[in-house]
């Protein structure tokens, strides 16, 4: 049983699913259970269409909610469902309250938990994703790490290598296995990246001049329940935009639209005298990787997000004081911003300076999913 809710959950289980569906019918079924966290068309459905998942056997429908109320209902639904399918196995992916409800309920009721984009920290606790994320590392039995320091992590916190625990006898809560996999996102990124030209309508829609702009994504608590943080942010890439004459494309998350539609902010109701600055709908996964492959840097909170530029090899500035994605900080291709209004421009000018930058292959070979498949199947029979 797979737990999703969220918009990087579905991506990363499409390469699951894929490799499921493909590699190993024989082997491995897969009920998907969809906790409604992300619920509205442009940041779900449309995600399910153009990647070619299966619709969901169970859409729980649970919506926004405070953070105890919304992880109270998940758990309660995700045992009720768990109860009715009775799974070998449940899988959550990265660090939402889908993936806490989903760790907690299957842990208790003795289902093994596989916990794909485990070790990761920001080593912040004030954030709930990571609050979210070390509970569901140590509530797992099988955990995937995509990078070499999120399995170091994983061991400073006490975790055996897999050597040393298959010496304690087969895999288990209390005995679990941990693995560097590789990224499910890179996975993808290879997988669809031809498929994405076929949407660069997208260009000539909202008038993006191809090639010569930036991107940007906002979505994170920390950056828009405090409107003026947000506004700062905004500000910061209005300036951006007007001092070098340079598109800034920001595809407007949902709970951002919406405070910006609450908000009487002055720097924020300036954005509209801006032609450069273009805010546009929510984009499908497709889109996305169209947007980041022609920009000529990204600006965003989203851990996915930091990703896919790196892919793509395009310079990012995090909208954020610290990330999980270490590695692409000290390749040298990121730079902490935060919300600070100077880091973020001094960040811009920095990339300006430097573009000669050098993108290390450090996320996997593109077969991430049949390694976690293989290994559930040896580790979990």
């Amino acid at each position: 049983m797979t737990i999703i809710g969220a918009r990087p959950q579905i991506i990363k289980a499409a390469a699951l699913n894929r490799a499921i569906r493909f590699k190993f019918p024989s082997q491995l079924t897969e009920v998907l259970v969809h906790t409604g966290q992300h619920y509205d068309h442009g940041m779900s459905d449309v995600f399910f269409e153009e990647m070619d998942i299966p619709k969901p056997n169970y859409q729980l429908s649970i919506g926004s909610e405070t953070h105890g109320k919304q992880t109270g209902r998940m758990l309660e639904e995700i045992e009720r469902v768990i109860n009715l399918e009775k799974p070998d196995a449940l899988v959550v992916y990265g660090d939402t309250n889908s993936t806490l409800a989903g760790a907690l309920a299957a842990s208790k009721l003795h289902v093994p938990v596989i916990h794909i984009e485990a070790g990761l920290r920001s080593f912040n606790k004030s954030m709930p994703e990571e609050i979210n994320r070390i509970s569901a590392d140590h509530a797992s039995t099988l955990l995937f790490s995509p990078t070499r320091s999120g399995l170091k992590n994983l061991q400073k916190e006490g975790f055996l290598t897999v050597d040393e625990a298959r010496k304690n006898g087969k895999a288990d809560i209390g005995n679990p296995y941990i693995f560097h996999c590789g990224d499910l996102m890179y996975d993808n990124t290879l997988f669809y990246g031809q498929m994405a030209e076929s949407k660069s309508d997208i260009f000539v829609a909202h008038g993006i001049d191809k090639n010569n702009y930036l991107l940007s994504t906002i979505h994170r608590p920390q950056n828009t329940d405090d409107i003026k943080t947000l506004s700062t942010i905004l500000w910061a890439l209005n300036q951006i935009s007007i001092e070098n004459q340079v598109q800034i494309v920001l595809p407007l998350h949902p709970r951002t639209a919406h405070i910006i539609d609450q908000a009487d902010d002055a720097q924020i109701n300036s954005l509209t005298d801006n032609p450069l600055f273009k805010i546009i709908e929510p984009v499908g996964f497709l889109e996305m990787i169209l947007l980041e492959n022609h920009a000529k840097l990204v600006m965003t909170d989203s851990g996915g997000v930091q990703k896919e530029a790196f892919f793509m090899k395009k310079p990012c500035i995090i909208l954020r004081q610290e990330t999980e994605w270490i590695e692409i900080i000290e390749s040298g291709c990121a730079v902490l911003a935060g919300s600070n209004p100077e880091k973020i421009k001094s960040g811009y000018q920095h990339f300006i300076r430097n573009q000669n930058l050098d993108y290390p292959s450090m996320f996997g070979d593109g077969n991430a999913a049949e390694f976690i498949c293989s290994s559930i199947i040896e580790h979990l029979n």
